[in-house]
């Protein structure tokens, strides 16, 4: 049954410490399986960053038995603070001009069929790092013939950046809202709602077939009326595809889970969702932004 989960509290009142929830048995995840050192060494031999590592994610096991990961460009160093995200913060590093070549040579030695390429927000550079990955699209195009999925940063709602990497004909461009927008100021600092949705409409405006893609968290004091509010703005600016997880807290360091939603209500959420318009809804503990997203773009027939 759907709960709508209230917890906005009076201005003037102070939250209680929360109290770190023992996980439940469907957040469980299976040991390394076989197929994973591949993915491994082909990671480290050719130097590169990946998501699954920085991010923590808990489907790495499974990913990359099954020899896919999703690449993150522009160095393992992010300028954003947000609240919820184990990747590095900090100084960043210098943008390794070679890096579209290494994650093509990657996609072909791991016989990917399709590429989800991510990054850090890199606010220190004059694009945001949006003409490298113009770049590492076309470069794991031309060597693989793969088919790419961009899961990009805001740009800081750089409008020219976001065309550069738009030029480039990414399969599906992803950007993600994570939350809704009360809790932006704590879960994701230094970024905008409005900017989040101005992103995924100039993409509609300049390539309407191209598909476009955004994925939120849940479990982070969001309620339901909330949730829904934010996915009919997505419906609005013309996204094709949501994703709807778990957040789990990477450290005690981050945000605290406030609540864990059951795979049963995750499965109402996502009907309500598809009710909403959207081509395809992934609901569930586990999924993330480029979890199965080969899978969900080929429903598509991307």
């Amino acid at each position: 049954m759907l709960t709508n989960q209230l917890n906005i509290l009076p201005d003037d009142q102070t939250a209680p410490e929360p109290v770190r929830q023992r996980l439940p048995k469907w957040l469980k995840r299976p040991l390394p399986q076989a197929g994973m050192q591949f993915t491994s060494d082909v990671i480290a031999d050719l130097k590169l960053e990946t998501v699954c590592e920085s991010a923590k994610c808990p489907n790495r096991t499974e990913c990359w038995s099954q020899q896919t990961a999703t690449f993150m460009i522009l160095g393992n160093v992010c300028t954003r603070p947000c609240g919820f995200c184990s990747v590095l913060k900090g100084k960043t590093e210098t943008v390794q001009l070679d890096e579209p070549a290494r994650v093509a040579e990657a996609a072909e030695r791991l016989g990917l069929k399709y590429v989800v390429i991510t990054s850090v927000t890199r606010d220190d550079l004059p694009d945001g790092g949006a003409g490298h990955f113009h770049d590492c699209v076309l470069a794991v195009r031309e060597r693989t013939g793969a088919k790419v999925e961009v899961l990009t940063p805001d740009f800081r709602g750089n409008r020219d950046a976001i065309h550069r990497v738009i030029e480039s004909r990414p399969d599906v461009f992803n950007h993600n809202t994570e939350t809704v927008p009360r809790l932006y100021h704590r879960v994701r600092r230094n970024a905008e709602y409005q900017r989040t949705l101005d992103l995924l409409k100039q993409i509609k405006d300049e390539v309407p077939e191209m598909l476009t893609k955004s994925g939120l968290m849940l479990g982070l004091g969001e309620t339901l009326d909330e949730l829904f509010e934010v996915c009919s703005d997505l419906r609005t600016v013309g996204v094709d595809m949501l994703t709807l997880g778990q957040y789990l807290q990477p450290t005690s360091e981050h945000l605290p889970v406030e609540r864990y939603v059951s795979p049963e209500e995750f499965d109402e959420i996502g009907d309500q969702m598809r009710r909403l318009g959207f081509s395809m809804v992934a609901s569930g503990p586990f999924v993330r932004s480029s979890y199965h997203a080969g899978e969900m773009a080929d429903v598509l027939r991307v």
